[in-house]
């Protein structure tokens, strides 16, 4: 497993876990009670906060902020949720600079996308065409089911079985909600065997598999052994409130790629995952862009063929990993702010 497919894996586990975490209802001062309890069962709006830093040591040095953050808003009879998030990536990777800064926002029948300061709008007839595709492979007129199938799924899980040694933090604030913290280490095996779990349940393998990221489940058990040796710490602090929602999640660790495994390029990585969640249940106010111009002036600017985008969407076109596949997509978008 190389040191990119090892740091891809543990953050798609760090993600995981604070699904899982989500899944589980604080108040308590039994550290055990409170983790076991905690969830996001019942968040319906909110502002998400996301912050995720990189600090590579070797000869590959660098250091990568990434950031998400923005409103969101659902019902449950709503097909797709309201939503605004705005995306950013810099900092220094080897001799590469990266400079990105994005957004997606998504009101009812219409949605925007954000580029380097450049609101676009997505056509109908795109946009249409892409909610097909997803009730089309979910199998449902209402994608979110499936969604909260899986979420379902998760809420299965022991936390028990994802975080070690366990200590009660006492009474902190996280984004200004009185919070009971608790602090632990990140059972690796337990998160990747509950990955595994996930992967094999007909309500999540399909959400799991289109994300890219994570990888598959023969993969997760022939590496299991190297993912264990490799991360050497992870430190995990969850914040739940009163009523047992999650409101912060962050976690600590550091990876060092097994010898003869790109070791020589990069000694280890630093890694820091924040998760925040503010304004829980309350009414969040989503706009559409002023002046956003058509989608198509995005494809022309990066010399994109809506029709090879369409084809891999579809599936088609090289895949995930082939030069005409969906990294080799993201690679050219990506290349507009690495200098």
């Amino acid at each position: 497993m190389s040191r990119i497919r090892i740091l891809t894996a543990f953050v798609a586990l760090v993600a995981l876990a604070s699904t899982l975490a989500a899944c589980g209802g604080g108040g308590s001062s039994d550290p055990q009670q409170v983790v076991d309890e905690a969830t996001l069962q019942g968040v319906e709006s909110g502002i998400l906060d996301l912050a995720l830093g990189l600090d590579i040591h070797g000869k590959e040095s660098g250091h990568l902020d990434v950031k998400l953050s923005g409103p969101f808003q659902s019902e449950s009879e709503a097909e797709l949720p309201e939503l605004d998030l705005s995306a950013s990536a810099k900092g220094h990777v080897g001799n590469k600079d990266v400079d990105f800064e994005g957004g997606f926002t998504l009101l009812g029948d219409r949605a925007y996308v954000g580029y380097q300061g450049v609101e676009y709008e997505v056509d109908p007839t795109t946009f249409n065409f892409v909610r097909q595709l997803i009730q089309r492979r979910s199998g449902s007129k209402n994608p979110s089911g499936e969604v909260t199938a899986c979420q379902e799924a998760a809420s299965e899980i022991k936390i028990s079985n994802l975080m070690d040694n366990l200590k009660d933090g006492g009474s902190a604030e996280a984004g200004g909600t009185s919070t009971t913290k608790v602090s632990g280490d990140l059972d690796l095996g337990g998160a990747i065997d509950a990955a595994i779990e996930l992967s094999e349940n007909p309500a999540c393998a399909k959400q799991l598999s289109a994300t890219g990221s994570m990888p598959s489940k023969a993969q997760l058990e022939k590496g299991k052994g190297q993912l264990e040796e490799a991360i050497k710490s992870a430190h995990v602090d969850l914040y739940v409130g009163d009523d047992h929602i999650v409101r912060r999640l962050a976690v600590q660790a550091t990876i060092e790629p097994p010898k003869g495994r790109g070791s020589e390029k990069v000694k280890s990585v630093e890694v820091e995952f924040d998760l925040q969640l503010t304004g829980v249940n309350e009414e969040q106010t989503i706009e559409a862009p002023r002046s956003a111009k058509p989608l198509s002036a995005l494809f022309v600017k990066l010399g994109i063929n809506p029709l090879e985008l369409l084809g891999l969407l579809q599936g088609s076109g090289g895949g995930l990993n082939g030069p005409g596949g969906l990294n080799g997509l993201l690679e050219r978008i990506g290349s507009g702010g690495i200098q």
